[in-house]
C-alpha cells in the first residue's frame, strides 16, 4: 500500500525542516529560531550595539530644614543621556539638570560618576556635562543625519522611564518639522515627532535609527497625565551637531548680535504692529553704524515709537523668539539684510553681524 511512497527527507518542506530542526534546539534557540523576524534581529543589534552609551543621570539640590535651618541634598530629578566623545562628553536635556546643585552619572556597569557642568542651552533644552570615566567605559554613539530622515522611518529610543534602567522602545517617525517650547519660553524649531514611547525619565536619551545612528534627542512627551500616550518629541540631531561643540567650547551658544535692546513683545499688540520694536541701539555696533534707530522723544516732548524690525534676509520676523532664530542661523561677520519699519515704510539696510 505504501510501497511508492516518497522518504520522509524527500516529502518534508522547508518550514517542517525548520520547525522539526527547532524541536531539537534548546528552547531559547529553538524560539529564536523560529520567531525572530529581520525586523526583530534589527531591534537587538542596535539595542546591544547603542545601550552602553546611554547614561542615567540624576540629580541632586539643596534645601533648607525648615526646623533646624540647615542645608542638605535631597534628589531633584532623574533623566537620561548618552556618551558623546571619548573625552567624557555628556549630553542630555537642560530641563534634567536645571537647577541641580550635583549631577551623579550612571554607567551600563553601574559605576557612579560626579559630573561637571561643561555647558547649556536653554533654549534648545540641551546640556553638556563631563565625567572622568576611564575611555574603555565610554562608548559614543556615531551622529547621523536627520535632514534625511522622512515620515515613516523606523526609530529606537533608549532611556531610563520611571528610574527602570536601560529601557528600549520603537516606533516610527509621525512628523517632521514640528515646534515645541523650552523651558525659557523660546521656540525650539524642527523638531522631531515619534510615536516610539518617551516617558518621564526618557529625557536627554537618544533617538536611533535602524542602523543605530543617533538621529535626535528625546526631550519631551505630550501627554495630559505625564504618560505617553504616543506623541513624543526629539530634538535633530543637525541641530545637535551644531549646539554641543559650541557649549563644549564656550559654554553657551555664541550668536552674533545687531547691537540692539529690543522692547518686550507686548509692545506689538499694544502699538498695533507685527516685528521686533527697537528699544536703543548701542554705540559703535552694526545697527547704530547702519543707521538704525530706537525710542526717541517726539517735538511734543512724548516718546515716539522708533524703528520695528520684520525681516533677517528672507526670513520674516514676527517677535523676538523669531529673531533669535534668525541669528542663529548666522556668526560673526556675516553680512546680512534687515528690513525694518519707519513710520509705517518698510527699509533695508546691509549689516554686518558683531560678535558678542
Amino acid at each position: 500500500m505504501f510501497s511508492d511512497q516518497l522518504p520522509l527527507k524527500r516529502v518534508l518542506s522547508p518550514v517542517s525542516l525548520l520547525l522539526t530542526a527547532a524541536l531539537l534546539l534548546p528552547l531559547p534557540a529553538a524560539a529564536e529560531a523560529i520567531f525572530a523576524t529581520d525586523d526583530e534581529v534589527n531591534t537587538m543589534q542596535v539595542f546591544n550595539f547603542a545601550s552602553p552609551s546611554v547614561v542615567y543621570v540624576t540629580n541632586e539640590t539643596v534645601v533648607r530644614d525648615r526646623w533646624t535651618l540647615r542645608l542638605h541634598t535631597v534628589p531633584k530629578g532623574a533623566g537620561s543621556g548618552f556618551i558623546w566623545d571619548d573625552q567624557g562628553h555628556v549630553v542630555t536635556n537642560f530641563h534634567v539638570i536645571d537647577g541641580a546643585r550635583k549631577v551623579t552619572i550612571t554607567l551600563q556597569d553601574r559605576t557612579e560618576w560626579p559630573a561637571e557642568l561643561v555647558g547649556t542651552a536653554p533654549e534648545k533644552d540641551l546640556a553638556v556635562l563631563k565625567i572622568n570615566a576611564p575611555q574603555d567605559l565610554l562608548k559614543p554613539l556615531a551622529p547621523g543625519h536627520s535632514a534625511d530622515l522622512a515620515v515613516g522611518r523606523k526609530v529606537l529610543a533608549i532611556g531610563n522611564p520611571f528610574g527602570l534602567d536601560t529601557t528600549l522602545t520603537t516606533g516610527v517617525v509621525s512628523a517632521l518639522g514640528r515646534e515645541i517650547e523650552a523651558a525659557n519660553n523660546r521656540t525650539i524649531r524642527n523638531v522631531i515627532q515619534t510615536d516610539a514611547a518617551i516617558n518621564p525619565g526618557n529625557s536627554g536619551g537618544p533617538l536611533l535609527d535602524s542602523s543605530g545612528r543617533l538621529i535626535g534627542v528625546n526631550t519631551a512627551i505630550y501627554s495630559p497625565s505625564g504618560a505617553s500616550v504616543g506623541i513624543g518629541f526629539a530634538i535633530p540631531v543637525d541641530t545637535v551637531k551644531k549646539i554641543v561643540p559650541e557649549l563644549i567650547a564656550h559654554g553657551r551658544l555664541v550668536r552674533p548680535i545687531l547691537g540692539i535692546e529690543s522692547a518686550p513683545d507686548q509692545w506689538a499688540s499694544q502699538y498695533d504692529f507685527e516685528g521686533v520694536a527697537i528699544l536703543r541701539t548701542a554705540p559703535d555696533l552694526p545697527a547704530a553704524d547702519a543707521g538704525l534707530r530706537g525710542v526717541f522723544r517726539a517735538r511734543n516732548g512724548g516718546w515716539q515709537l522708533g524703528d520695528v524690525i520684520v525681516g533677517i534676509d528672507h526670513q520674516p520676523v514676527r517677535n523676538y523668539d523669531d529673531l533669535m532664530n534668525a541669528l542663529e542661523n548666522h556668526r560673526p561677520g556675516d553680512r546680512v539684510q534687515v528690513r525694518y519699519l519707519r513710520d509705517g515704510t518698510e527699509f533695508e539696510a546691509e549689516l554686518t553681524l558683531a560678535a558678542p
